[in-house]
């Protein structure tokens, strides 16, 4: 029966006419995610780099109608998988009019729909609950208590209503019982106080619950997600070994295993804004970089792997660079501007936001982190686009990057400010001898604003590279001959020189 039709039935009598039968919330799970796997219909939209892995999984514990635990680092669309999982209920289940425990007219539980039914029969009123309102979350905090969760006796009901704590009619029952043929989900599990994770036994067990002294049982129809970090990690708490026995399927996320598949995250989460759309313009080499230093920062010794750096890293780092664009542009009256590479500075603030360090990394600083971070990035994609140039300089036919660095070696200098008009800033990349000649020939192909762009990305590998020094500048970046730039701590923070011999 189509959704508009149900909704017409209004009476328990009208609903037995019409031939509704009750299903369990993981039946109903179960029955429309074969629907759609059957229709080749995505189950997860908007969940990237998960269909191999992630995704079959979930699909395999939803068949299996398992309660599910979602373990994996922060950033990892857990909650969001969590959320999707609602679109696989039916669009409308009916309830009991008025049932805090959103009753099934032919199951009801609670004492008010069972009496309801008792006096009224099939003249029962009845209403419709869209999926939608048939998702509960709750975050694990300290605070939490079982009353929270599963309900208590409530005097105030009691006096209200002149009934004895005794009677089953004065409990207040907690978020757990009146998700009830619903999607309930526990995020940061382990937070969860230890006796407080104790009352969850039976009801995944047993499907019951228990409220003080009453002797109740209510069969709930729930479908369990819950959420965690690696216990390792997670120092607050731990999942207690008799209910991590009783979840039946743990699934593993991960963070993205390619830069394609970040990119995908990172251009569907992040915002931007109307008027950066028509000013600022980009580049697939400039999201490749956002996305190589959330790579190097997952691999940087500096950065604890335990806690792992986020997607929203990525995401927050691609509005900061639309943003040092944008202000860069309204600061110099221009309607129109390229991204930069020295746009990528910018984007520290979202970097320190976002990784956790070591004790080295402290040591250090999270700025000096962010910007080695920024520099190992541009140093792995550098290769993507320029021949090595560690393997350049020993060219029996010549050294491709010979007159830049012989520019530099002649006591030039040049800063790239960050907020320069893009006149001066043209004027000052092409003042370098060997930069456009360099472009030319190996991108001879691109627009004047893609080749400034190209031309300042071989500057900065050229120097992450040691063929010449790069300084940072409260402004921007400063770049010289490598002897004057020896003694900068930003300078190739945590590596070792491989090639000093061929330097000098």
């Amino acid at each position: 029966m189509k959704a508009n039709q149900l909704l017409t039935l209004k009476t328990l009598g009208e609903l037995k006419a019409s031939g509704y039968k009750p299903r369990s919330i993981k039946q109903e799970l179960r029955d429309n995610l074969i629907g759609k796997l059957r229709n080749k219909e995505s189950v997860f939209p908007g969940i990237w780099g998960y269909e191999e892995t992630v995704i079959p999984d979930v699909e395999r514990a939803i068949l299996s109608m398992h309660h599910i635990n979602l373990l994996g680092l922060r950033g990892q669309a857990k909650t969001r998988i969590a959320r999707l999982m609602v679109n696989l209920l039916d669009e409308y289940i009916p309830v009991v009019e008025g049932s805090e425990l959103n009753d099934d007219p032919l199951q009801p539980l609670s004492r008010f729909s069972l009496d309801k039914i008792a006096e009224l029969g099939d003249a029962t009123p009845i209403s419709w609950m869209h999926r939608n309102d048939r998702y509960t979350e709750k975050l694990a905090t300290p605070d939490v208590s079982v009353a929270d969760l599963i309900g208590d006796v409530d005097p105030i009901k009691a006096a209200t209503l002149k009934l004895p704590y005794s009677d089953e009619r004065t409990i207040h029952f907690g978020l757990i019982p009146r998700s009830h043929r619903c999607i309930f989900v526990i995020n940061e599990l382990p937070d969860l106080q230890a006796r407080i994770q104790v009352s969850l036994f039976n009801i995944l067990q047993e499907g019951d619950i228990q409220i003080r002294g009453f002797k109740l049982r209510l069969p709930l129809d729930i479908q369990f997600v819950f959420t965690a970090n690696p216990e390792d990690y997670t120092n607050r708490g731990s999942i207690v070994t008799p209910l991590k026995d009783r979840i039946d399927s743990q699934i593993v996320t991960h963070y993205p295993k390619s830069i394609e598949t970040g990119k995908k995250i990172t251009m569907q989460e992040a915002v931007v804004k109307t008027e950066q759309k028509g000013l600022v313009k980009t580049n697939d080499l400039i999201t490749d970089l956002i996305e190589q230093i959330a790579m190097e920062a997952r691999e940087s010794e500096y950065v604890d792997a335990k806690s792992g750096v986020s997607a929203r890293m990525t995401i927050s780092a691609y509005e900061n660079l639309l943003s040092a664009a944008e202000r860069r542009a309204l600061l110099n009256s221009e309607k129109e501007t390229y991204v930069r590479i020295s746009d990528l500075y910018g984007v520290i603030p979202a970097i320190c936001g976002k990784v956790e360090l070591v004790y080295e990394g402290e040591v250090e600083g999270p700025v000096i982190v962010a910007q080695s971070l920024i520099g190992k990035a541009i140093r792995t994609q550098f290769l993507n686009y320029f021949p090595n140039p560690e393997k350049a300089k020993k060219e029996k036919r010549g050294n491709i990057y010979r007159k830049i660095t012989d520019w530099f070696g002649d006591n030039n200098t040049m800063d790239i400010l960050s907020d320069l008009a893009n006149r001066d800033y043209e004027s000052r990349l092409r003042t370098i001898d060997g930069l456009d000649d360099l472009v030319d020939e190996l991108h001879p192909r691109l627009s004047k604003s893609e080749k400034l762009f190209m031309m300042e990305f071989a500057l900065h590998g050229v120097a992450e590279y040691s063929l010449i020094g790069k300084k940072s500048l409260d402004t921007g970046q400063s770049f010289q001959d490598l002897v004057g730039s020896m003694f900068d701590p930003t300078k190739h923070f945590g590596e070792e020189d491989e090639d000093d011999d061929d330097r000098f």
